[in-house]
């Protein structure tokens, strides 16, 4: 039988890892981030790229009839809006038609018979009939925070950067679980972002993303995770992009937000579709993410296993009040940046509430998820 003193040094010593991991990650990792200032755009913008804005859709007529103006109502030139109608049973196809007759760069594509689980046998079709070599994607219920959206995304790429990643943030709402919601959103945006940054990008999100149709082609389309129903997004991302073709869109301009799920249970159900791709990114990917996810876990566990069994206490709370510090400092600057300044002060509250977040997603990690994506 260990003896108490033994009990105590491996809580401390599990503590004391798990902070400085943690530590490593707020104080480094995110620097950059927080230092983040949006690089002069590329390229000259007479010479405008024609772009195919690619949505694809699943029973979203009410989503379309508010969404879709914003699209096409923007101030880039040469671009293009294809609807993907994929299999849906409601006027989705009527609502695209007939705003066609206004807009002549609006084009509708449908699938014509069941597709796979997930979007990308529909993304797929709708990348084929793009005629742009620059493909921009959103989602029904998504809509572009100004009529710059195309203009500045690809202002912000060029020949040798070929995959931008934009930010979706979810619109503001009162409750609790908005709030938490656009903070899990924010968490996640500083986690691909930084490391992006940081030359290690390994995902980007379906609601506002933009890669060259050449490098899709390239890459022979989602065929190395066409088994996977979900990942359209961020498996392509991870599978194609690298420190030399990848930039960070961070302009204001460029956001696209989008309606959140409303009750716990639909959270529940899209947490568990995105969060199953995990376990099929590179690697190196898997032991970062890994790493910051269980050192914040094991933070909380071992200081409660310190306090526990009396191993130091005083010297525990320090290291706790310490990390709380970096934490705290470091999102107030991200969250300028996001323009999710009022989460601020729920900072500490959703960082202990992330434990039960981890506890909860764990099994979708494990053993994955077949969800449909809509």
């Amino acid at each position: 039988m260990p003896t108490s003193e033994t009990i105590q040094l491996l809580c401390l010593l599990l503590f004391g890892i798990a902070t400085a991991v943690q530590v490593f990650f707020w104080a480094l990792v995110f620097r950059l981030l927080a230092r983040f200032r949006q690089p002069p755009a590329a390229g000259n913008p007479s010479e405008e790229e024609f772009v195919s804005v690619i949505i694809c859709a699943r029973n979203e007529e009410e989503h379309l009839k508010k969404n879709l103006s914003h699209f096409l109502n923007q101030s880039y030139r040469s671009f293009e809006v294809i609807v993907v109608n994929d299999g849906s049973t409601d006027r989705t196809r009527n609502v695209v038609l007939d705003s066609m007759q206004k807009w002549r760069n609006l084009r509708l594509v449908e699938t014509q018979h069941d597709t796979p689980p997930g979007k990308k046998a529909a993304l797929t079709l709708g990348i084929r009939a793009a005629r742009g070599n620059y493909l921009l994607l959103s989602d029904a219920d998504c809509r572009p925070a100004s009529t710059e959206w195309i203009s500045s995304m690809t202002a912000h790429t060029n020949t040798i950067l070929e995959i931008g990643l934009g930010f979706g943030p979810y619109d503001r709402k009162r409750g609790l679980l908005n709030r938490f919601i656009r903070y899990e959103t924010a968490y996640t945006a500083v986690q691909y972002f930084s490391l992006a940054l940081q030359g290690l990008p390994y995902m980007g999100v379906g609601r506002n993303l933009l890669y060259k149709r050449s490098l899709f082609v390239q890459a022979g389309g989602f065929e190395s995770h066409a088994h996977i129903a979900s990942g359209d997004d961020d498996l392509f991302v991870n599978a194609v992009a690298t420190k030399q073709n990848t930039a960070v869109v961070l302009d204001e301009k460029t956001f696209v937000f989008s309606e959140p799920k409303s009750t716990l249970r639909g959270y529940f159900k899209q947490k568990q579709r995105h969060v199953s791709t995990g376990r099929s990114y590179k690697l190196l990917h898997q032991v970062l993410l890994g790493a910051l996810s269980a050192s914040h876990l094991l933070h909380y566990a071992a200081a409660a296993a310190c306090w526990g069994v009396g191993a130091a206490p005083v010297w525990v709370l320090c290291g706790v009040l310490l990390r709380w510090a970096v934490v705290f400092l470091r999102w107030g600057a991200m969250l300028r940046r996001l323009q999710q300044r009022d989460l601020l002060g729920w900072v500490i509250p959703f960082d202990l509430l992330y434990l039960l977040y981890y506890l909860t997603l764990t099994p979708a990690l494990l053993v994955g998820n077949r969800n449909r994506w809509n």
